[in-house]
């Protein structure tokens, strides 16, 4: 019976100090791993960062579009005589020579 109960402890401890010793290297990587995962938050792909740069562009594009419409229906109306469009012609003209420098030029190929 004795001998029953010392190879139940016996084995047992080692199933305990296993236990133990996969807590205490879960305790010791923690720090780690959580450093880890925080860079990973905080650090942008660079994948992530080109769909954002193209999401960027586009939306100059659309806006540069949307002011060129604007502006063509604006001096149609100066020439008809329209002073008011002529003011909002030059300060939408204004608008569309500052962000033309923010698109960037495709390479044409030759």
């Amino acid at each position: 019976m004795r001998g029953i109960f010392v190879s139940v402890l016996v084995s047992s401890s080692m199933f305990l100090s296993g236990c133990i010793a996969k807590t205490a290297f879960d305790v010791a990587t923690a720090p780690v791993r959580v450093a880890g995962k925080a860079v990973d938050l905080a650090t942008t792909s660079q994948s992530e960062a080109d769909e954002k740069r193209g999401r960027e562009i586009r939306k100059r594009e659309e806006r540069l579009g949307k002011l060129e419409r604007e502006y063509a229906k604006q001096r149609e109306d100066c020439l008809d005589g329209d002073e008011d469009a002529c003011e909002d012609a030059r300060e939408t003209y204004a608008e569309i020579e500052e962000l033309i420098p923010t698109i960037p030029v495709e390479p044409v190929d030759d």
